[in-house]
């Protein structure tokens, strides 16, 4: 029987960036101009992907779905972050703190397994590719997009109910920007070692099958390139998953290092740092490299922005 939760918290104080008064306002510019640009850059590709015929491939179907979620990342955690940032107000309640950490989770492991899809969509274009349209035709396409979002949902309602019935009897103190398992975890006066070993399995069998599929399907599809005679066609292959590569690095490295460990281990600082990593900096490093390495989006942009 699931243990009833007897908190006697009512509300936590989101302490991460908040105290360093000297910087606060610096820190509110800085962050309000990475928000606002990484919620512009990622709607101008899902804008040129919509309305440019040439983009309606699975491959781009993909990467809109990857900007939406690159949208909805910075959005749960930012503005409360600004918010404490320009008026002090460092008070979430307990309510807002569970809504956070689950839509949070919720897109961290959606982006995931969309990751993996991703990957898989890059094999089949690459190693098949005169079958890739009966392989990955739009209805498959949107049974793996739904299927992502399905997974990262119910994944995140386990994680978040394991945490949330916990119970917080004293300290109330979240020694980062928003809430997440680390510090929330930290503050339970219940014990924890059974839920972390759950959260733990089950992220790492979750997490390591995503990993597993995206490092088999790079594997063919290197070796595939490797095959290639025309240099041109080689270096394509290379730009087109390049993109997708520095992306699946850039998410995989910040977040096992955020979640695939114990509590016990858990440093506020680093974990700042870390959380940064993810959870502002990629959304907006995401669409710069697609728009950067890929000719085809590049070019949707120039005919976007022509006919603005």
């Amino acid at each position: 029987m699931q243990r009833v939760n007897l908190s006697t918290v009512s509300e936590f104080v989101l302490v991460g960036l908040s105290d360093a008064s000297e910087v606060r306002f610096l820190l509110f510019v800085l962050f309000l101009i990475i928000y606002l640009a990484t919620i512009a850059g990622n709607i101008t590709i899902l804008v040129a992907m919509s309305t440019d015929t040439r983009l309606h491939n699975p491959m781009y179907f993909f990467l809109g779905n990857l900007s939406l979620l690159d949208i909805l990342c910075p959005t749960i955690t930012v503005p409360k972050m600004l918010e404490a940032l320009l008026f002090e107000n460092k008070v979430i309640s307990f309510t807002g703190c569970m809504l956070q950490l689950f839509f949070l989770i919720d897109v961290v492991g959606t982006e995931i397994f969309l990751l993996a899809v991703m990957a898989y969509d890059r094999y089949v274009a690459i190693c098949h590719p005169l079958q890739y349209m009966n392989m990955v035709s739009f209805k498959l396409c949107a049974h793996l997009a739904i299927g992502t979002w399905v997974a990262g949902f119910f994944n995140s309602l386990l994680h978040s109910s394991l945490i949330f019935t916990l119970s917080f009897c004293d300290s109330n103190e979240v020694d980062q920007y928003y809430c997440d398992i680390p510090p929330v975890l930290a503050l339970s006066c219940s014990p924890t070692y059974s839920r972390e070993l759950v959260l733990l399995v089950v992220a790492g069998v979750l997490g390591s099958a995503a990993f597993v599929v995206t490092l088999i399907s790079y594997i063919y599809i290197l070796v595939a390139i490797l095959y290639l005679k025309s240099s041109e066609s080689r270096h394509k292959a290379f730009s087109t998953c390049g993109s997708h590569l520095t992306v699946v690095c850039l998410f995989y490295g910040t977040t096992i290092c955020t979640y695939v460990r114990p509590s016990s281990t858990y440093s506020p600082h680093q974990d700042r740092v870390v959380s940064m990593l993810y959870g502002i900096l990629t959304p907006l490093l995401n669409p710069v490299i697609y728009s950067l390495r890929n000719k085809e989006v590049k070019c949707a942009l120039r005919r976007l922005i022509s006919h603005v």
